[in-house]
């Protein structure tokens, strides 16, 4: 009886160790914004797909990119979706981060339907609503700069909220300006047409960044959120887009009735920026002096996570 007990014990003992219990398990705490980069992250929560791969992922909403960035550096959150000229910006101002992947939500530059503009080359001269130094600003010198039009051949509005500078493109108060989704397709419903994006011309600008404390603390929690935010992405190319309705109104703030109108991005299995799109950000930034002209890259990226 003695020698069957602990045949049994040695037997549990190998069973269960290794085993994290629910209490080992650490918590990821990511910020997320209202963008199409949030859809992946949703889809994983609603199906089950981080429980599925073992991990805790607490998800915090913000309204406003200060509020998000006042997290994240306060370490009441890990990680969070950002444009890398903002992860850049904090990067080189002494906060401890490195981006881990890149996210896939495009922007477009825009204009409304009085506005007679039918292409990018017609804006030289009009007046732009940006905010400033910012990815919106990026965006559109980027896509000025793609017809050979220099910054200062535009006029400048500065306004730095997004359904503000919707609503002033509508009326005609401006000639034109970007916006992420669900704006795009908002402004589109109303008659206001596309000169470009961000796709068209070969840019992804937002991507994940952790705080380099989180990424040694919590490496085991990575993997399994970047395994279930790939289970994800597989989810979306394979089911339509009424399978995510619902995400899509409550989570990212698409009306129901433009649904159908909706483009997905296209959603990639989690990957690393491309070194492009993080030179042109930095040389963009440097040109602005939003950063230091010897800003090193070197620390900046994080590749352990996602496939090369």
């Amino acid at each position: 009886m003695r020698h069957i007990l602990l045949v049994l014990s040695v037997v549990f003992l190998i069973l269960t160790s290794g085993k994290k219990s629910d209490k080992d398990i650490s918590e990821l705490k990511i910020g997320v914004m209202s963008s199409m980069d949030f859809v992946p992250l949703a889809v994983a929560q609603e199906k089950g797909f981080f429980n599925k791969q073992g991990v805790k992922v607490n998800i915090q909403k913000f309204y406003s990119a200060n509020d998000r960035d006042a997290a994240f550096q306060s370490g009441n959150i890990d990680g969070t979706v950002i444009d890398y000229t903002g992860a850049i910006i904090q990067k080189a101002g002494g906060v401890d981060l490195k981006i881990t992947s890149a996210c896939n939500a495009t922007f477009c530059v825009m204009t409304g339907t009085g506005s007679g503009i039918e292409k990018m080359e017609e804006l030289k001269g009009k007046k732009i609503a940006v905010s400033r130094n910012t990815v919106i600003d990026f965006c559109i010198e980027m896509s000025l700069q793609s017809v050979q039009i220099k910054p200062d051949e535009i006029e400048k509005q500065e306004v730095n909220k997004i359904p503000i500078r919707l609503e002033m493109m509508m009326k005609g108060q401006t000639d034109a300006t970007a916006l992420p989704d669900p704006f795009i397709t908002i402004a589109a419903s109303k008659g206001a047409k596309i000169l470009t994006s961000m796709e068209d011309l070969g840019y992804a600008v937002t991507g994940f960044i952790f705080k380099s404390e989180a990424i040694d603390k919590k490496s085991k929690e990575l993997k399994a959120f970047y395994l279930a935010y790939n289970d994800a992405v597989e989810y979306i190319h394979s089911h339509s887009k009424e399978d995510i309705k619902s995400i899509l109104i409550n989570d990212i703030g698409f009306p129901d009735a433009l649904i159908d109108s909706i483009k997905l991005p296209r959603y990639t299995l989690a990957q690393m920026p491309q070194d492009k799109d993080i030179e042109a950000t930095i040389q963009w930034l440097q040109q602005k002096e939003l950063i230091p002209a010897g800003f090193n890259v070197a620390g900046l990226l994080d590749n352990r996570f996602v496939k090369q």
